[in-house]
C-alpha cells in the first residue's frame, strides 16, 4: 500500500492488520519520513519499502516478509533502532477524516492478495477483470 494512497494507507494497514492478523501488510512509498515509517510499523506493516528500490530486490523482499522476515531500507534501520531505543518518542498519528468501511468484495480481493495471490490470480479466481481487482484495491473504502 502506498502511504499517500486517498484516504490514508496508514489508516487502511491498521484495519486489515486488525481484522486480518495473518495478511502481510507492506508499504510502498516514496516517503522516507520518520512519522509515516514508525506510523506504518505500529499500524501493523511488516514491510516498508521505497519505490525507488532496485526492482529486482522487490520480489525476494516481498517472499522474505511472507516467511516472517522485516523488511526496511537500510537507510532507515538505524532510525528504527534509536526509536526502538527510546531516543525519540512519537505516538501513533492515524490521518483518516472516516473509519474505514470495506465492502464484502473488497475484503474478499484482499485477504487472497494477503494469501499471495497477484493481481491477475485474484481476478481470475473472482472471475473479474485485472482492472476491476486493482480499481476496489484503490477505491475509498480499501484505500481509507
Amino acid at each position: 500500500m502506498d502511504i499517500h494512497m486517498p484516504g490514508g494507507g496508514i489508516a487502511a494497514a491498521d484495519e486489515i492488520s486488525r481484522s486480518l492478523p495473518n495478511c502481510a501488510v507492506v508499504m510502498l512509498t516514496y516517503s522516507r519520513d520518520d512519522d509515516d515509517l514508525f506510523d506504518s510499523l505500529r499500524a501493523g506493516a511488516r514491510g516498508y519499502f521505497l519505490k525507488d528500490m532496485d526492482p529486482d530486490r522487490l520480489g525476494p523482499a516481498l517472499h522474505g516478509v511472507l516467511a516472517g522476515e522485516a523488511a526496511l531500507p537500510r537507510s532507515l534501520v538505524s532510525r528504527v533502532l534509536e526509536e526502538f531505543q527510546g531516543k525519540s518518542r512519537r505516538k501513533l498519528f492515524v490521518k483518516a477524516k472516516r473509519p474505514t468501511q470495506l465492502t464484502s468484495r473488497e475484503w474478499e480481493i484482499m485477504e487472497l492478495l494477503g494469501e499471495g495471490l497477484s493481481t491477475e490470480e485474484v481476478a481470475g479466481r473472482l472471475f473479474i477483470a485485472a482492472g476491476t481487482v486493482r480499481v476496489h484495491v484503490s477505491s475509498e473504502g480499501a484505500a481509507a
